[in-house]
């Protein structure tokens, strides 16, 4: 699941940048493109922060 993430995360990275190049982009695709990227990204990080034991328990 979490390179499913990852990869989907990195895909919309590299979308995102390619758009941006481009003045006839439609603005609002590509503000809902970077909200999807940030919001992988923080689900990216919840994930992997589960991942690391706790040293205080």
């Amino acid at each position: 699941m979490l390179l499913q993430l990852r990869i989907e995360h990195r895909n919309l990275d590299q979308t995102i940048s390619q758009l941006s190049a481009d003045l006839s982009t439609d603005q609002l695709q590509l503000r809902r493109m970077k909200k999807r990227r940030l919001q992988l990204k923080d689900f990216i990080a919840r994930l992997e922060s589960r991942m690391i034991p706790d040293l205080n328990a």
